[in-house]
């Protein structure tokens, strides 16, 4: 064999080998195209899912009650607040030596008297 004819076989093999190597059988094809199917439904399955998820997350009643119960939660919390105010201050007012400390304790109870009456009105409405 000549020398120039060897080198033509190779060339011929190793171009043989790659395109096959390259070339999915009709299998491998059809498995592909399988799992690609597969892949598209789950896809569609899980935008159903989170769809789903967004319309019961927030229904239109719940969202009612849930600014209801904000609302009613801010009235509370400002209420305690006020009232651990009212007693801080009237502990003071008890506990104050001389007559300077008594009128400013005082003076504290009568800023912040108007203040809890309207907190305790609307806590009394909630109750």
């Amino acid at each position: 064999m000549k020398k120039t004819d060897l080198v033509s076989y190779i060339k011929e093999n190793i171009r043989t080998a790659l395109s096959t190597q390259n070339e999915a059988s009709e299998e491998e094809v059809t498995n592909q195209a399988n799992l690609n199917k597969e892949l598209e439904k789950t896809k569609e399955l899980m935008s159903d899912l989170n769809e789903e998820d967004d319309d019961v997350d927030a229904p239109a009643g719940d969202k009612e009650v849930q600014k209801k119960a904000s609302k009613n939660d801010r009235i509370i919390n400002d209420f305690r607040k006020i009232k651990a105010k009212m007693d801080t201050h009237l502990a003071m007012f008890k506990d104050a030596e001389g007559e300077k400390a008594k009128n400013a304790a005082k003076q504290m109870l009568k800023n912040f008297t108007p203040e809890y009456q309207a907190a305790k009105k609307e806590y009394d409405k909630i109750k």
